[in-house]
């Protein structure tokens, strides 16, 4: 059953609305991929607070005008297929990178991380970079890290001073008055 014109421009505006708040992106492509497949990698995607859609690529380029992700959606060819988010770009990018690691005959086409068009290498390096959670924690342990050294420090004058008295204590080093 042919789409009529009405219905195109539905699904357009439906996904400019969408790409609008976008601010990272992962244009894909794929062969012979199961429905169960799909539904792995869409389970997958969502996970990671990503959404993902198969889309017909004149349909995709009209959607993606005024957006930061134009650049990465015009002169596309062959079965096209986005997944984008709002959120962190490597949960999306590790998402898809270790669906594709599996299943060889999904594969990236291109990608745009805040606004800015990455290659394929680019989206597979920032796939193995740690998340923001993961930097931050690991921000906060460097910004923990001198405090908790110097109230140690401090807490172990203390504590030498009571084991050195103790030691005399019990080698009646102290004479009683």
């Amino acid at each position: 059953m042919a789409v009529t014109r009405a219905k195109k421009k539905e699904q357009v505006e439906k996904l400019s609305g969408e790409l609008k708040n976008v601010s990272s992106m992962i244009v894909a492509t794929y062969s012979k991929l199961t429905v169960t497949q799909d539904f792995e990698l869409r389970k997958a995607l969502r996970s990671s607070g990503a959404k993902y859609r198969v889309v017909k690529n004149t349909l995709a380029e009209r959607a993606g005008k005024g957006t930061k992700v134009e650049e990465a959606l015009k002169g596309l060819q062959g079965v096209t297929s986005i997944a984008y988010t709002e959120g962190d770009p490597v949960a999306l990018a590790k998402a898809l990178s270790k669906y594709a690691k599996d299943h060889p005959e999904f594969s990236f086409k291109t990608g745009v991380v805040e606004g800015r068009v990455i290659s394929v290498k680019e989206i597979e390096s920032l796939a193995t970079m740690p998340s923001k959670e993961e930097i931050y924690s690991k921000l906060l342990f460097l910004l923990n890290a001198p405090a908790q050294r110097l109230v140690t420090a401090m807490n172990a004058v203390g504590r030498n001073l009571a084991v050195v008295i103790d030691q005399g204590v019990q080698e009646k080093k102290f004479k009683e008055a």
